[in-house]
């Protein structure tokens, strides 16, 4: 053990903190722009929320889109990286979807270099590399 406080994750209404987290990773870290980053989903998404010992760690938003499931804009701040948490965030989601009747399938948008972590957590990489916001990114997907 190293002492960490386990991290709580839960649907959330505070769209303010997951928005914050959002700008410290995206915007701040890795230089996407605000006009990519904020979009009008926010109000039409589930979004979870990370923290430890109450402090906002890390975020997922997920949206239905049919059959379909979309975890996106996914995010850890630096400090919570290397612990689990990014894939806790994940299971929560994809927990989350498996009780919502009618989702079949989840779907992301991976960032490639994290291809292989998503992997492990029984994603499968489909169709061609895209631009996302100069980001490098491939489709995922994990049936139910």
């Amino acid at each position: 053990m190293t002492g960490r406080a386990a991290a709580v994750i839960a649907v959330t209404r505070d769209i303010t903190a997951c928005r914050a987290l959002r700008r410290a990773v995206f915007i701040e870290e890795q230089g996407v722009s605000e006009a990519d980053e904020v979009d009008d989903l926010d109000g039409v998404a589930t979004h979870l929320l990370a923290t430890v010992a109450g402090r906002p760690v890390g975020s997922a938003r997920l949206l239905e889109q049919g059959e379909v499931g979309k975890i996106g804009r996914v995010c850890v701040l630096a400090d919570q990286r290397g612990t689990g948490l990014g894939a806790a965030l994940i299971r929560a989601a994809v927990a989350e979807f498996a009780t919502r009747p009618g989702i079949r399938k989840v779907k992301l948008g991976a960032q490639i270099h994290a291809l292989g972590f998503y992997e492990k957590l029984g994603f499968t990489a489909h169709g061609p590399e895209y631009d996302d916001a100069g980001i490098a990114h491939r489709d995922m997907m994990l049936s139910l």
